[in-house]
Parts: structure tokens; C-alpha cells; sequence
């Protein structure tokens, strides 16, 4: 029986969406050949760096949620630098690791949602970022740290 858990909600409808890429553990990984969340999270953070996303916040969800070792939400400046940065991190994902990913909002660009099955990355637009403060549901005192910087 194939488990399809579902990756998030529709913002707009609050109704489930897709089903999530499979995650691994790292010993797993290792033996598939596969690389682990923190090699994938690294690589994330090169590629998004590299690509002159803004803001970029990592939090750790080991032992605070199933969906995901590792979240990292940054900004890009406009619908196209979104769009742009998040094509070419799963093109990378896909070339360096044969890592298949999940993507959606891509198009509106928005907001776009990878799920590489280890690591869930959120790509912003700034307004929008700001609108739904997801940091502030992840990081512990976060509040206070945005406020003080």
C-alpha cells in the first residue's frame, strides 16, 4: 500500500495538496547511495546563495516534525527571481543527486514550495513572505529575533 502523505495546504483553500517525495534516514540514504538531509541542505544553501536569494533562514525540524529534517524559506525580489531560483535548484537537486522534487507555485511565483523529501524550501516573494510569517510558526523566539535585527 503506497503511503501518500500530503506535502501542505492550499492557501487559498486550506484542502490538502500532492502527495510528499519520500523521505529517508540517513542510514538509508547511505546505503542507497543517496545523500544525506544535511549534504542536501548544504546544497540548497549554496544554490540559493548562488542565486541571490535574500533572507535565507534555516530551521531544524528533527524530532519536531515527520514532514522534513531541514525547512529553509528565503525571498527573491520579483515573481521572475522566484520562478528562476527555485527551476534552477531542483534542475541541481535532479543533476547532482538524480533527486526528483516536488514544486508547486512555481508559475504564479509567489511563493514556491520544493519538497526534496528531507528538506522542504519555501521561496518568497517579500510581501508575501511578510503576509504569512512562516518563521514565526517555526523558530522558537522568533518574534524577538526579527524584531531585534
Amino acid at each position: 500500500m503506497e503511503d501518500n502523505v500530503l506535502s501542505h495546504s492550499d492557501p487559498t483553500t486550506g484542502l490538502p495538496v500532492g502527495p510528499r517525495a519520500a523521505r529517508m534516514t540517513s542510514t538509508l540514504a547511505q546505503e542507497q547511495g543517496q545523500p544525506s538531509s544535511e549534504v542536501l541542505l548544504t546544497t540548497i544553501l549554496a544554490s540559493l546563495e548562488d542565486d541571490k536569494a535574500e533572507e535565507i533562514v534555516q530551521i531544524d525540524l528533527r524530532g519536531r516534525s515527520d514532514m522534513g529534517d531541514y525547512m529553509v524559506i528565503c525571498s527573491g525580489r520579483s515573481s521572475r527571481q522566484v520562478s528562476a531560483i527555485s527551476e534552477k535548484l531542483v534542475d541541481k537537486l535532479k543533476h547532482d543527486f538524480g533527486r526528483l522534487s516536488k514544486i508547486e507555485g512555481k508559475e504564479a511565483g509567489d511563493w514556491v514550495l520544493i519538497d526534496t523529501g528531507d528538506v522542504i524550501v519555501h521561496i518568497f516573494r517579500p510581501e508575501v513572505r511578510d503576509f504569512y510569517q512562516l518563521e514565526k510558526m517555526w523558530l522558537p523566539g522568533a518574534t524577538h529575533r526579527l524584531q531585534a535585527d
